[in-house]
């Protein structure tokens, strides 16, 4: 018997319906296991400054910190105004400096390019990201890039570490050096420095802007990528296109002493309450996180428990060519367990 305390966050929108298709998922999973789930359920967002006065209250800082895992819904982040993007502000308070997000087509769904399997290793804290904008002056308005030795090492460290541990053959590093010398220069030559250690694994570089050609007209070139903040946003969501879209792939933030997982799609206000919402993405997330836990038997069966739903293609939500809503194909998934 193993029990394992997570904090919880919903979200918003279709946040709520996805967290609780998931958190029964793995509850149904975990009863045939022996695992036990200590969820700890916060708010976060406009939702949470409406009851709080916080958009992250002090009480979801202090359960992360004690369970050092947390699974997380959406959580819609205001364009162009407004607070501040939850996730970068998580990931920024626990240092979650590496992001990664496995590219994998799913069995039975047709899609322009069959068999993809890459994973994309995006540094998390640095970047465009850190958010250190100004308005010299009406009309003119900066935002400073930061790159430093440190942060640049150790995501290609957790790079290549992660290919050696994941049976992979060949990382490459994405950046713009050729314009930005200094800062992308600097990355690439912290990739350099570690690659020069992995000697079985391939190393290769790519200018981001190619490596966007480069993946809609052969993506099985890659396996792993590492990259900057930016980039890596940009181009995970760009290979979520090749597998059937952000709806389907998870998203996982890991640093020394904490780790988010979290579904990478929008909040989808337009479908929340009406039993729409596909869980997928989050649930493939939870399975990251039964990994991170260690629960390697329990991520295998719920992984498997997805995958044999999908392979038999009669209980799919709208977004993938089915009828079903969320509560039905959350009890396909249970009864797959099985």
């Amino acid at each position: 018997m193993s029990r394992h305390a997570i904090t919880l966050i919903p979200g918003d929108g279709i946040g709520p319906e996805v967290t609780d298709a998931t958190v029964r998922i793995l509850e149904a999973a975990g009863q045939r296991t022996g695992t036990e789930f200590a969820w700890e359920p916060y708010e976060a967002g406009a939702d949470a400054f409406a009851k709080t006065g916080e958009y992250i209250p002090k009480a979801l800082y202090e359960s992360v910190g004690r369970t050092g895992v947390a699974l997380k819904g959406p959580v819609t982040t205001p364009i162009g105004e407004g607070f501040k993007s939850i996730n970068v502000t998580l990931r920024k308070q626990f240092d979650l400096f590496a992001n990664v997000r496995p590219i994998r087509n799913l069995p039975g769904l047709a899609t322009k390019y069959p068999d993809v399997d890459l994973v994309i290793v995006r540094e998390n804290t640095e970047g465009l990201y850190v958010g250190l904008e100004q308005e010299v002056v009406p009309g003119v308005c900066t935002s400073l890039k930061v790159i430093t030795e440190k942060g640049s090492t150790r995501v290609a460290k957790f790079a290549f570490a992660y290919a050696q541990k994941h049976g992979r053959k060949k990382v490459h590093a994405i950046h713009k050096a050729n314009i930005m010398k200094l800062t992308d220069g600097l990355f690439l030559r912290c990739a350099r420095t570690v690659a020069a250690g992995y000697p079985e694994i391939a190393y290769a570089e790519h200018i981001v802007d190619n490596t966007c050609m480069q993946l809609v007209t052969n993506p099985y070139q890659y396996d792993v990528m590492v990259m900057e903040n930016l980039y890596g946003d940009i181009l995970s969501d760009l290979c979520a296109g090749f597998v059937g879209g952000l709806g389907l792939v998870p998203g996982a933030n890991l640093g020394e002493h904490a780790a988010i997982f979290e579904a990478v799609h929008g909040s989808a206000p337009d479908i929340a309450g009406q039993d729409k919402a596909n869980p997928t993405a989050l649930l493939q997330s939870a399975v990251l996180m039964l990994e991170h836990l260690q629960e390697a038997e329990l991520a295998g069966r719920v992984e498997a428990a997805l995958e044999r739903v999908y392979a038999e293609g009669r209980v799919l939500t709208r977004d993938v060519g089915g009828q079903a809503g969320t509560r039905a194909f959350r009890d396909a998934v249970i009864a797959a367990l099985a």
